[in-house]
């Protein structure tokens, strides 16, 4: 496996941000832009610096606004990029695909960028399924796009190995801990007590409503480049010391991986494996939690524990602000915002730099000083994923 060779050779350097929430009057463009020069910014490059674009996501526009390209952004920005990308769908390429780009000599600095107004706009994914089927077909049996197919993998794994909700309620209340430390979070200063999270109604069973990730509008971005040049940028540097990807492509209602494993495995394997180290020397997880179960099952075919093994695992805020593995300090998708794998590896990012103010790791949250971090992104219904192992240099 040559690619072992890419180890440290490539870091993370530049984080951009935006308002977060519900944020009236906003084009998904606007985003896209904002977020990519902030990110330039904080990086303390130029736009002139910037040879390469990877949107992360395209999706239909909302409220009559534009379709966002790589184009249109690039236009909006200023920049002249040799590459060009975009997922049409949830493939989660885009850390390897830059890694790639500069590898081979096409680029220096690659900037990867999502936004969206998904609150203002009310975006569905009811109909964001990958199967065959026309939706309406699938409604007839109750099943209304992406809640219900993953809470039809949750129930499979409640069948299989006993979790459910007494596990879902520990990941779900440990990450509003870290929002409520996090200012930019939604659900800052909004506790979730285990009650709290009982008495919320149902989605789709086995699905409560905190559960489920939040939708909101906003954009995040990151720029990918070699080790070497981080190093005359503005911050601490970050590597990406481990990458994998699986792509199980098959669609949920024909997977036989529902409760595992999942392309976790693989990918978290090849990551583990270009890293050289295992799951005792991570210091902190962020997972791709667009559901808990997704938390759940991804470190669990990541090894952290074995199958039937959660409840005990999350037990006692063993991921929570001074637990000995903190998950998703920012608060995740459940608990901070919606940017997509954005959320978790901007997140590891910014704690690896010592940037995270009332929720750093370290003294300040009673946790260990982070070295290492793993960053997971999904994509579909378990049909995709790809992890990042980060450190700092």
């Amino acid at each position: 496996m040559t690619y072992k060779q890419l180890k440290d050779k490539y870091a993370i350097v530049g984080v951009g941000y935006t308002p977060q929430g519900k944020v009236a009057n906003r084009s998904a463009l606007s985003f896209y832009v904002e977020a990519g020069a902030n990110a330039i910014r904080d990086a303390g490059l130029s736009k002139e610096n910037i040879d390469g674009l990877i949107c992360y996501r395209q999706f239909q526009p909302l409220l009559n606004d534009v379709v966002v390209t790589p184009y249109l952004v690039s236009q909006h920005l200023g920049i002249k990029p040799t590459i060009l990308s975009q997922e049409s769908y949830c493939a989660r390429g885009h850390f390897l695909h830059a890694v790639s780009l500069i590898e081979a000599g096409f680029c220096n600095y690659v900037l990867i960028v999502y936004g969206d107004n998904a609150l203002s706009g009310r975006r569905s994914f009811a109909e964001g399924s990958t199967n065959s089927e026309p939706a309406v077909q699938n409604a007839a049996f109750g099943h209304f796009g992406r809640v219900a197919q993953f809470a039809m993998a949750a129930r499979r794994a409640m069948h299989d190995f006993d979790t459910g909700p007494e596990t879902w309620k520990e990941i779900a209340v440990n990450q509003r801990q870290w929002a409520n430390r996090n200012p930019d979070a939604l659900f800052f200063e909004r506790p979730l007590t285990y009650d709290g999270y009982f008495n919320a109604g149902w989605v789709v069973e086995p699905f409560r409503l905190y559960d489920c990730c939040i939708m909101n509008d906003g954009g995040r971005a990151c720029i990918v480049t070699t080790r070497e040049r981080a190093r005359d940028l503005n911050h601490p540097v970050v590597t990406i010391m481990g990458i994998g990807e699986a792509n199980y492509s098959t669609d949920i209602h024909q997977s036989t991986a529902m409760a595992g494993p999942t392309g976790a495995q693989q990918s978290g394997e090849a990551a583990f494996y270009m890293a050289g180290i295992a799951t005792d020397d991570i210091d902190a997880c962020q997972i791709y939690d667009c559901f808990t179960y997704t938390v759940e099952i991804t470190l669990q075919d990541y090894g952290f524990f074995a199958p039937g093994e959660a409840r005990d695992w999350f037990h006692d805020g063993r991921t929570a602000p001074g637990g000995e593995m903190p998950v998703n300090t920012s608060g995740g998708l459940l608990s901070e915002s919606y940017f997509m794998g954005l959320t978790p590896v901007t997140e590891g990012v910014m704690q690896l730099m010592g940037r995270c103010g009332n929720r750093q790791l370290g003294p300040n949250t009673g946790t260990k000083v982070p070295e290492i971090i793993i960053c997971s992104d999904n994509g579909a219904v378990f049909q995709s994923h790809a992890t990042l192992i980060l450190r700092r240099y």
